[in-house]
């Protein structure tokens, strides 16, 4: 059997941060950031879609290599990884929509349906989606795979609907919100953990876009008019506050823990 002290050191090697309150909210502010820092780079920096996409997969491949190199959750790289997925997942659906004439329709239904199949051979293969089993480098790839898609899905989704369907920001803001707190509520009455957490992992996207843009766009616009570039440095801001907080809390990898002992 397997004993406490083993089942600790595998706890500690999962590779994604536990699910609290300060996850929610680093997720949103990564989010919004995916839709603001990818629309200043790619409008206000004059950089375009496609130099943008290429730029940000880039740094989103070294990220991502240290995500994966690394034997436990550690915060800066991971959340680096995750607003890097937020930008590119943003240029994704941007590059399709205003760079191809993609239907945002159309773009919607194809991300949910790769989504879906990620998540149906994730499942069928590791038989758990759990974000607290991330133990293995096949787990994780699944994981990182689904959460870029769940990016360009959840563009697409509140592009759609604050646009093609005419919610605007600020409702689009108070819809979105409204379907995470449900799914909340159904977490709280004991539905399934793991589906009700991936729904809200799914629409916090749509609702970060429409958060972003409410905050960017001019007034004329029915936006704040802070511009992408102020409110992508907030929110950057508050995320290194937040991660730097979650570094110093971060536990110390088993192997680093058997060197000191050993000392």
């Amino acid at each position: 059997m397997q004993t406490v002290a083993e089942a600790d050191a595998r706890a500690l090697l999962n590779k994604v941060p536990a699910v609290t309150l300060s996850f929610w909210i680093i997720k949103i502010l990564s989010t919004t950031v995916g839709e603001t820092g990818a629309d200043f780079l790619a409008v206000n920096a004059g950089w375009g879609q496609s130099l943008t996409c290429v730029a940000m997969g880039a740094l989103l491949l070294v990220a991502l290599s240290a995500q994966l190199r690394a034997r436990c959750y550690t915060p800066w790289t991971y959340w680096l990884s995750v607003v890097l997925v937020s930008v590119v997942g943003t240029q994704i659906t941007d590059l399709l929509t205003d760079g191809l004439g993609v239907s945002l329709y159309v773009s919607t239904a194809a991300f949910a349906m790769v989504l879906a199949g990620i998540f149906f051979v994730w499942y069928r293969i590791e038989r758990t989606l759990s974000i607290a089993a991330v133990t293995t480098r096949r787990r994780e790839l699944f994981y990182w795979a689904a959460i870029l898609c769940t990016f360009a899905l959840g563009t697409a989704a509140g592009d759609l609907a604050t646009e093609a369907l005419r919610l605007g920001f600020v409702l689009g803001v108070f819809v979105f919100g409204a379907l995470i707190g449900l799914a909340w509520l159904a977490w709280r009455l004991r539905c399934h953990a793991v589906l009700t957490f991936w729904i809200a992992y799914i629409l916090t996207r749509p609702f970060g876009a429409a958060l972003g843009d409410w905050l960017t766009q001019a007034r004329d616009y029915g936006g704040l008019g802070m511009g992408p570039m102020w409110t992508s440095v907030l929110f950057l801001s508050v995320i290194v506050l937040l991660v730097g907080m979650a570094q110093r809390r971060a536990p110390i990898p088993p192997l680093a823990q058997a060197a000191d002992a050993a000392d």
